[in-house]
């Protein structure tokens, strides 16, 4: 979608109330930009545009907002739903992961619908996968922990957009297929992966923030001791 802008110059000797509807046209048309392309990823746009987030880590774990997770009701089939293919190319959310994580040709098993061959490298153990069928897609933040952290309260057209988020490597990875068993539901209280976790704890945090999700209080403790020996990397979240 292309955005026409107007010349600075002529903005410049239009009266003050012109120029002030002349830059809400633009924060609309700019927000329109923003919208259409949550579309195409497949995310439920929220009431308002998306906004950027930029903090270092510390900070941003400490501004994480504490409420007691609530669980009860919660069924994955009913209300996330499961892979999507929401740009109608025969390859749902699972296949997309594969093909943006793959560091080798992909080979499929029919119509080039699904990945059957590659090379993945799971960030949780640095192993090597050649077969997709050894790997699993995994939600960074499990759907039962987003589910008492404040989805419970969404919309169901959103929770199916993050069920299937596309709009930020940081929500889905593919993992190799035991440790993502080992995890299930668990957040970083009670499991971590073996190797590179400071990545994971970024990776947490941002969807938390991107999705404004809620995390209790030892849920929180854990992040500000794991994110305090971490390198205090920048983190830019989209928020949607």
């Amino acid at each position: 979608m292309k955005v026409q802008r107007i010349s600075q110059d002529r903005a410049t000797v239009m009266p003050a109330q012109k120029s002030r509807r002349l830059l809400a046209l633009r924060r609309a048309a700019g927000a329109s930009v923003v919208a259409a392309g949550l579309l195409l990823t497949g995310l439920a746009v929220p009431a308002e545009a998306a906004t950027v987030y930029k903090a270092p880590l510390r900070t941003a774990v400490r501004g994480l907002i504490v409420a007691a997770e609530v669980n009860t009701g919660y069924d994955r089939d009913r209300y996330f739903g499961t892979w999507r293919d929401t740009n109608g190319d025969c390859q749902n959310t699972r296949q997309e992961v594969l093909v943006q994580e793959s560091r080798a040709a992909l080979s499929y098993t029919s119509r080039g619908c699904t990945a059957s061959t590659g090379r993945w490298v799971t960030s949780w153990d640095n192993r090597v996968h050649t077969s997709a069928s050894t790997v699993q897609i995994d939600h960074t933040v499990p759907v039962h922990e987003a589910w008492g952290s404040g989805a419970r309260y969404w919309s169901q057209a959103r929770r199916v957009a993050y069920y299937n988020d596309l709009g930020d490597t940081r929500t889905l990875s593919a993992q190799t297929s035991a440790l993502n068993s080992s995890k299930q539901a668990s957040g970083p209280e009670a499991w971590m992966p073996p190797t590179n976790r400071c990545a994971y704890i970024g990776q947490w945090v941002a969807v938390k923030i991107r999705w404004g999700l809620r995390v209790d209080s030892t849920e929180k403790a854990a992040l500000i001791r794991y994110a305090d020996s971490c390198p205090n990397v920048t983190l830019t979240v989209t928020r949607v």
